[in-house]
């Protein structure tokens, strides 16, 4: 059990950085202190002490990044309740089920999200408050809230008479064993599950991550991810409220061009993104430049070349603000060429391993530690990995245990049950190795693998990923299909236009593609088509491809 309670960590940490700015809405003249974080959360206790909210009530959220809904999330946590993140993507009919499935009896939501739902179809939720300003949108026939909100100010004067000051800071007395946050996943197999992540698996992940010295008291970050995803929760608010630094809201959809000026503006000190982030920088920055004939001449000589990966080095960490530790890429896998040459221009980046089960963090290694092809080494005394494999060097399935596995899935027994092995272990649903340091090396999901007529394992995602780099493809994805491997392509429409060729030219282009791609895979993995899609794939959160909606195409 992790020694540090994880309410007490942000009693303390809202005590000693009373002062320092806290939560920024980015492009918005919003800033909130840690003291006027506390004094925001004291507000929101009083009003759930009006409503006689116990220990174990759910509150559930769900809206864009914003001040805001950190203060709601900390003032559910530090109150003694459960909160229920919603990740604001989600269809109304997915929202509905989720607050009527965790039967949350608040909800704090963005005025555009609560515009889409019907309140009659979740008439068990006592009363609705906006992240706009956190007045009530809604209440329940008998309910009293409008009336006390009004009168807010005054009942914070009566409960703290000399002003609320720092030591006003008394927050639950809750053991780490208790649940604290229902998280419901977002994957790519079509399912959401209610995970019970307790205070303990979430202070395993906080407490861990404040060892890595890679975020200090006072300094800045930059949240471009969606914070109800476990992942952005964890290291984008939770982590740097526990050691006093800086949090920027992005609140919008984080396209390059966005994301660029706003690094420039923050210059963060730490950086955490997505493979989708940094392929797109590379595609649109990097091979521009590499695809220059002097460029590709000057590489071919010794010494040289090093200069230029060093100013392509140098110019991307200026791109990002210049002044980051560390970019941490996680929640899906990365295409391996991009991992290679940013391993080789020596770019500080490293690539970790987790899931919502895990709240999130399963692996992590220091970017100078990092190995390409890697997903980290498993956390050192908080986490263990095995492969369930007869040999210990094959492919297998990635299972963990250790302080970060959440308690199991909200009111679903069979699937808790399905989940953990009789031994007690988690069954990530991945399939990977394990080198004898300890490194996580993935290969695939063990649903969308596929085995080949002669029995050999097929692994789309690495196909994808050398299909992703030939010309003019933006995202693909390989399908089986009549016994067939077929890959479905969403062309790179800006490339072929600045390319001066017509659309009529893409299937020419592709079969050309196609000869490429089969030459780098081995005969069991070839590609018989490329068939071109019309969108952009729908994608989870993370930017993982919902495969399940192509399975049939």
């Amino acid at each position: 059990m992790i020694q540090e309670n994880f309410i007490k960590i942000y009693e303390r940490s809202f005590q000693e950085n009373w002062d320092l700015p806290a939560l920024t809405d980015y492009g918005k003249d919003v800033t909130y202190t840690f003291g006027g974080l506390a004094n925001e959360i004291a507000k929101i206790h009083l009003l759930f002490d009006a409503c006689r909210v116990r220990r174990g009530d759910k509150v559930a959220l769900v809206g864009k990044d914003c001040a805001r809904w950190c203060v709601a999330y900390m003032a559910t946590v530090t109150y003694g309740a459960i909160i229920v993140p919603i990740l604001q993507d989600f269809s109304p009919n997915d929202i509905h089920h989720i607050i009527n499935h965790s039967e949350a009896s608040f909800l704090f939501v963005s005025d555009r999200v609560w515009d889409s739902l019907e309140e009659e179809k979740i008439g068990q939720v006592r009363g609705v408050f906006s992240l706009s300003d956190f007045r009530c949108l809604h209440q329940r026939d008998g309910e009293s809230i409008q009336k006390f909100l009004r009168g807010l100010d005054e009942k914070m004067a009566e409960a703290y008479p000399n002003g609320f000051s720092r030591e006003s800071i008394r927050y639950a007395e809750l053991d780490n064993d208790k649940v604290v946050e229902l998280n419901y996943t977002s994957g790519t197999t079509g399912f959401s599950k209610g995970v019970m992540l307790t205070g303990n698996n979430l202070a395993g992940n906080v407490v861990y991550a404040k060892t890595l010295d890679l975020l200090f008291r006072g300094e800045r970050e930059l949240c471009f991810l969606p914070l109800a995803h476990a992942y952005s929760c964890a290291f984008n608010f939770l982590v740097p409220m526990a050691v006093g630094a800086h949090v920027f809201l992005l609140g919008k959809t984080p396209s390059p061009k966005i994301l660029l000026r706003a690094f420039e503006e923050v210059k963060p000190n730490l950086i955490l993104t997505v493979p989708l982030i940094l392929e797109k920088i590379y595609k649109k920055m990097i091979l521009p430049q590499l695809g220059k004939r002097a460029v590709r001449l000057a590489l071919n000589i010794p010494l040289l070349d090093q200069r230029i990966y060093g100013q392509i080095c140098e110019k991307l960490t200026d791109a990002l603000g210049g002044r980051f530790r560390e970019v941490i890429v996680g929640g899906a896998a990365m295409n391996q060429e991009v991992t290679d040459f940013l391993y080789k221009i020596k770019f500080r980046f490293t690539i970790g391993y987790g899931m919502t089960e895990c709240g999130p963090l399963i692996s992590y290694d220091h970017h100078d530690e990092f190995v390409p092809g890697s997903c980290g080494q498993v956390l050192k005394g908080i986490m263990e990995a095995r492969v369930d494999a007869s040999d210990p060097q094959a492919v297998g399935e990635i299972q963990v245990r250790g302080e970060n596995v959440m308690k199991g899935y909200y009111k679903n027994e069979e699937a808790t049950r399905a989940v953990f092995t009789d031994d007690g272990w988690l069954r990530t649903g991945d399939l990977g190795t394990i080198d004898a340091n300890h490194r996580i090396y993935l290969r695939g999901r063990n649903k969308t693998m596929i085995l080949s007529s002669n029995g050999q394992n097929i692994y789309p995602e690495e196909i994808e990923s050398k299909l992703n780099n030939l010309p003019f493809v933006m995202e693909s994805l390989v399908i089986e299909k009549g016994g067939k491997l077929v890959a479905l392509v969403y062309p790179d429409y800006d490339t072929v236009d600045g390319a001066g060729l017509s659309h009529d030219d893409l299937p020419i282009v592709m079969e050309k593609n196609l000869a490429d791609l089969n030459k780098l895979l081995a005969p069991y993995e070839r590609v018989a088509s490329i068939q071109l899609y019309p969108t952009e794939f729908e994608k989870t959160p993370k930017k993982s491809i919902k495969r399940y909606l192509y399975s049939n195409y």
